[in-house]
């Protein structure tokens, strides 16, 4: 039966055909769609784990116990997974145990765009590379298989567009799924890593390696195609589709095994062409090896080692290296492209986040501007100055008050990561006062070791929980703080103020998020203290609650034009002019209110009765 099927879907639908009976994952952008796929399907059983660490862990548990199992998440997730990835490489596995990794070049969504083929070479497991939603699906099977033929974990790698992009793809119809029974045999021997047993495990792991060298030369799915001979691409995943786009006459070897490299089938295709070039995304994983074994390539020269790959980037770079004649053969490029009206990131309308971004703005900053004036017509660094407090921010939709006009955030690196910046901040002996954003999933995934260890060693920071109930940016996700299951079941709820309680915060409070005056003076307050203390701002995320509230308005002839409702960076609140608009579509109401909060002159105003 024919699907038309998006990669990660694929996914899924090809792990639930092989009998796949644990799934865990966390959220992000652009693997979620895995489990909540799977999430659907009946017989497995799914998770949104604390984080991809414990996910890892999850699927390497059910693996022993003889299932077949898989965990996935993005890029950045396996590097939060590394240590049971790697244990797992020592240990091998029972029932087949798959890691699917989807990769973010160009960073659509992600804090970097890092290569995580690297991962396979450096674990020492098989890597599989589908280039299309039929290989996403058909590819599952065979990774499982090798899984428990050669007693590894296999990764499976994908790139956001591999994940997003809907391709048909031929699925089984009816099929008899076979699921392995759960059985746990004790071996110490294997399971047990003590160092006595971990040694002699490496020498296993590089026979491993060696007998999957020999295993991917027949592998069906790479696929050599001689044609123009003067021409030869070797590529892999969603390069493949762009270079047999770009050079539709060339000789093309698509490899899916990208780790280990079927190194005689290489050969043999290099051999067959006058000129060979790697096409590849991001780092030259591919390239490397191929000069390892002596064989002459282009790679870097012509493909960007930044930035998403696309047929356009690389039949420009073609034409410029002379592969290529002028003018442009695909089609495409030929098209002028449609200049679109910029849209800034910013936080929607009624976002919990948006008050407690305010009060840090107006804490943290003060405004000058420069003798030349220039600051009023160009925003940036010299129009505002950091004066008051530091704050530290995490991983989430609150991550975009670093732009303006709320400029709140100093920080961000990855997740969990703004309490420690903040305590080291504070032990570094900076003057300023510091507290850091996390949100409520982000605290749960990976922010309580870094409350722990400001209380341990006594620290003095604030940290702000933005609680909306949900893990808002990767699509509304449940959380242990939300108390629903992957499934939508309800679950018992981490109650997320006796959690901070229960590791030694005595000065714990909880805020509604758009009280803006109790706000301030909260953490006013806990920032002049010489004791930690937290902050749970809760307020649902607007795209999960349907009512809106009581219109709101401008009165024109109380606005002085003073704009600062347009300072708390709503979508709703436009100018026009010198006359301030609240956008009814756009706006929530008084279920916000912030903008009224700001008003001074109480130009704004709610408006009683049914509006149409």
């Amino acid at each position: 039966m024919k699907r038309l099927l998006s990669g990660n879907e694929a996914i899924a639908l090809g792990a639930y055909h092989a009998g796949v009976s644990v799934a865990a994952a966390y959220p992000g952008t652009p693997s979620t769609e895995i489990l909540e796929n799977l999430a659907r399907m009946g017989d497995v059983y799914v998770e949104w784990s604390t984080n991809e660490k414990v996910a890892m862990e999850v699927a390497m548990g059910a693996s022993y116990g003889g299932v077949r199992a898989m965990a996935s998440m993005k890029h950045v997730g396996l590097n939060v997974a590394a240590d049971p990835f790697f244990a797992a490489s020592v240990t091998g596995i029972r029932g087949g145990l798959v890691v699917v990794c989807c990769d973010d070049p160009g960073m659509h969504s992600s804090q970097n765009e890092q290569d995580n083929r690297h991962y396979a070479r450096f674990a020492k497991v098989p890597m599989l590379e589908p280039s299309d939603s039929q290989e996403a699906y058909s590819l599952m099977e065979w990774a499982f298989n090798i899984s428990e033929e050669f007693d590894t974990p296999v990764l499976f790698r994908s790139t956001t567009r591999i994940s997003h992009c809907k391709t048909v793809a031929e699925v089984s119809e009816s099929l008899q799924i076979k699921r392995k029974s759960p059985r746990f045999i004790r071996d110490p021997h294997k399971f047990v890593m003590v160092p006595s047993n971990a040694r002699p495990r490496h020498p296993l792991m590089e026979e491993r390696i060696r007998k999957m060298s020999s295993y991917v030369e027949t592998f069906p799915f790479n696929e050599m195609v001689l044609e123009d001979r003067t021409l030869g691409i070797i590529s892999a995943g969603a390069a493949y589709q762009y270079a047999r786009e770009v050079f539709p006459k060339a000789s093309l070897l698509k490899l899916v095994t990208t780790y280990p490299l079927p190194a005689s089938l290489i050969r043999e295709f290099a051999s067959a062409v006058d000129r060979l070039v790697v096409v590849e995304e991001l780092d030259p994983f591919i390239e490397e090896q191929l000069r390892a074994m002596g064989i002459e390539v282009m790679g870097k020269e012509l493909v960007p080692i930044t930035g998403e790959l696309t047929p356009e980037i690389l039949e420009q770079r073609a034409m410029e290296a002379g592969l290529l004649p002028a003018p442009s053969v695909v089609s495409s490029s030929k098209k002028t492209e449609q200049q679109l009206p910029v849209r800034p990131p910013l936080l929607c309308p009624g976002c919990p986040h948006a008050p407690i971004s305010y009060t840090l703005k107006r804490l943290g900053f003060y405004h000058t501007v420069p003798e030349d004036g220039l600051s009023a017509k160009k925003p940036g660094p010299d129009r505002y100055r950091r004066q008051g407090l530091i704050a530290a921010s995490d991983i989430g939709c609150y991550t975009l008050a670093v732009y303006p006009p709320l400029l709140a955030l100093d920080t961000c690196a990855c997740m969990g990561a703004s309490i420690g910046q903040a305590h080291g901040l504070e032990k570094a002996g900076v003057a300023n006062r510091t507290v850091s954003v996390i949100g409520d999933s982000t605290f749960l995934h990976s922010g309580i070791t870094g409350l722990v260890d400001v209380v341990y060693n006594k620290g003095r920071g604030t940290v702000i929980i933005l609680d909306n109930n949900t893990t808002a940016m990767t699509g509304h996700q449940g959380h242990p703080g939300t108390g629903i299951s992957a499934r939508g079941e309800k679950v018992p709820r981490v109650v997320i103020e006796d959690l901070a309680r229960g590791v030694g915060v005595r000065d714990v409070n909880v805020v509604h998020a758009f009280d803006l005056p109790l706000i301030e003076t909260t953490v006013k307050r806990c920032v002049e203290s010489d004791e930690p203390s937290v902050i749970v701002i809760r307020g649902d995320c607007p795209l999960r609650v349907r009512e809106k509230g009581k219109p709101l308005v401008v009165d024109p002839e109380k606005c002085d034009r003073c704009f600062n409702c347009l300072r708390v960076g709503c979508a709703a609140i436009t100018r026009d002019g010198d006359e301030i608009r609240i956008d009814g579509l756009l706006c929530v109401g008084d279920r916000c209110s912030l903008c009224l909060q700001v008003c001074h002159r109480r130009a704004i105003s709610v408006v009683e009765g049914n509006e149409d």
